[in-house]
């Protein structure tokens, strides 16, 4: 990273350190701290272009603050607002940019609903695991060639919060019956791949801090007269542990492009969940305490694998372009 970019990290690992509490934010009516979320947009961490309001961030800079976001499993509207604001400015729509974009560069909370995973080819239905979808001031919504702005105030469109396993995670269902819609642009195919390399450097992010906690708690945890972290058994598993992380990051650092982002995306999604599974079985019984953090790291894993198609459907996809 460039020193710029360190500074970054640093600066958003330090205000998650002081002021993030994931089971507080998860307990508010919109699921996260909202002080928090004004200063990372502060910060500048949304990929939005100074000539929009913007810090001039690019992915990259984004991609650190997830994986920040996920080292802390902080609930934030980072995820959903940068692929909002990637498929606005992928339009090439200037007015629609000078419009939305200063907007949701200051904070309003924008998400995108797209077709994929239920083969929509229409505006009309049922979208799921819609991210912030019951709470976005700004909705945008694709049929998979164009992009729309959805009125939020017409009544063709109804939202709900669907609860889920990861209570770190808000999404909801959107029913769209005809709902008033504005043409954008055209959809950028390429939205896709930023989703998933985006997703793959969270899950990076909370796989490291897993194994973080994991070693610290086996240097604590005292049987048979030694730190369990002493045992040969142990070392070895803490090893492969620390081999998924750094493979994974590899991985989700790589440059965006379909293939690369759909390998991060299954890579990932896996090294995730083995690492959470092994830190839950590495903790023991407090792991499956309320009070414990180790359950929301494997309920993270479980639900961020599925987040964007399961690693099977990627896989999927690139066996048709071998």
């Amino acid at each position: 990273m460039t020193p710029e970019q360190l500074a970054l990290r640093d600066a958003v690992r330090s205000l998650l350190d002081k002021h993030s509490d994931v089971r507080a934010a998860i307990e508010t009516p919109h699921g996260y701290d909202k002080a928090v979320w004004a200063r990372l947009c502060d910060i500048g961490v949304l990929p939005i272009p100074e000539q929009y309001g913007g810090s001039g961030a690019g992915l990259a800079e984004t991609r650190i603050a997830l994986e920040e976001l996920g080292r802390t499993l902080t609930p934030s509207p980072l995820l959903a607002s940068t692929l909002a604001a990637q498929a606005l400015l992928a339009t090439g729509n200037e007015e629609a940019c000078e419009r939305l974009l200063p907007r949701i560069a200051d904070g309003t909370v924008a998400t995108l609903v797209w077709p994929w995973d239920n083969g929509r080819t229409s505006l009309n239905g049922t979208a799921r695991y819609v991210l912030e979808g019951d709470l976005a001031e700004i909705l945008l919504a694709t049929d998979g060639t164009d992009l729309y702005e959805v009125d939020l105030g017409h009544p063709g469109i109804s939202r709900e919060h669907t609860p889920t396993m990861d209570q770190t995670r808000r999404l909801a269902t959107l029913h769209l019956t005809d709902a008033a819609t504005h043409r954008l642009g055209p959809w950028s195919p390429h939205v896709r791949d930023i989703a998933l390399a985006a997703l793959s450097a969270e899950q990076v992010g909370a796989a490291a801090r897993a194994l973080e906690l994991t070693v610290e708690y086996t240097k604590t945890r005292i049987q048979f007269g030694k730190p369990i972290g002493s045992f040969q058994a142990l070392k070895h598993r803490m090893a492969d542990m620390h081999v998924l992380v750094e493979t994974a990051r590899s991985a989700a650092e790589a440059p965006i492009d379909e293939v690369s982002a759909a390998v991060a995306k299954v890579y990932c999604s896996e090294a995730f969940f083995k690492v959470a599974a092994e830190m839950v079985q590495l903790h023991g019984g407090i792991a499956i305490t309320w009070e414990h953090d180790a359950h929301l790291y494997l309920k993270r894993a479980h639900g961020s694998g599925q987040l964007f198609g399961s690693p099977a459907v990627h896989l999927e996809r690139l066996r048709a372009k071998i």
